[in-house]
């Protein structure tokens, strides 16, 4: 195995279990613990993971990974908050779907919905529309923007403010009761704020992992939101915060995974 393919491997371990130890790593990638902690050095210098006593986490920080690292963390968070979304769909709907790794999960579960028209301002969204069978897809253009792949710009924002969505689907890099929605740029937060000004209903996808970060441009305060679908909520705080606001929270917490490392 490549280095480059142990690291993705280990990333993914440290992203499904949280904390690993060396021995632990080691173990499951069949190599020496040596090995493991050169990988970990190479992704700690890239700022994706953290190193702590006898092992090490996923970075927990409001700036951006790349998107396919993204895509590998939180899976089953991710799926069950998709899942969750679904019951937000009717067929004859106008759909939204933002830039996002979750939205993006949100994309591959859309099937067997009749009369949708779809717009979205990411090319990984459009794509796996096209492959569940839908052709109505609109695609915003605009500046394609790395790493969260998403089209962002005056070209996209003006092609978005042409459409009004029944509903709006939405990730955000950071989420916080005084600080709202957040990303780590500008631009996107831009495009963000146009799609929400353009639904009747917006519903946020997020994981846990999202609570408690704030990034550089908040676009939206939650109380513009409508419905927060998140695997679990961080406290009664956060829920009697939300409540007051009258956002709609729906909690789909994730079995306990029964590979867990031993």
């Amino acid at each position: 195995m490549y280095p480059k393919q142990r690291q993705e491997l280990l990333l993914q371990l440290l992203a499904q279990h949280g904390f690993v130890s060396y021995r632990q790593l080691a173990e499951r990638l069949g190599v020496s613990e040596i090995t493991v902690r050169r990988d970990m050095k190479a992704l700690q210098d890239q700022g994706l993971v953290e190193k702590a006593f006898g092992g090490g986490q996923v970075a927990k920080v409001s700036s951006e990974l790349p998107y396919m690292h993204k895509r590998i963390m939180q899976i089953g968070e991710k799926s069950a908050i998709a899942k969750a979304a679904l019951q937000h769909i009717e067929p004859g709907m106008t759909i939204g779907i933002a830039a996002g790794t979750t939205t993006w999960m949100l994309a591959q579960s859309i099937v067997g919905f009749r009369d949708l028209t779809l717009l979205t301002n990411s090319v990984n969204v459009a794509s796996e529309l096209c492959r569940n069978g839908y052709a109505d897809i609109l695609l915003t253009g605009g500046l394609y923007r790395t790493p969260s792949d998403a089209l962002v710009g005056p070209v996209a924002e003006r092609m978005a403010r042409q459409f009004r969505t029944d509903v709006l689907f939405m990730g955000t890099n950071g989420m916080h009761i005084d600080h709202g929605l957040s990303t780590p740029n500008l631009h996107e937060a831009s495009i963000n704020r146009v799609l929400m000004e353009r639904a009747a209903k917006v519903v946020v996808l997020a994981d846990h992992t999202k609570w408690g970060i704030e990034a550089m441009c908040s676009f939206a305060g939650l109380d513009e939101i409508d419905v927060l679908i998140t695997d679990k909520l961080p406290g009664d705080a956060e829920r009697q915060a939300l409540q007051d606001m009258n956002v709609h929270v729906v909690e789909t917490p994730v079995p306990v995974a029964s590979d867990s490392l031993s």
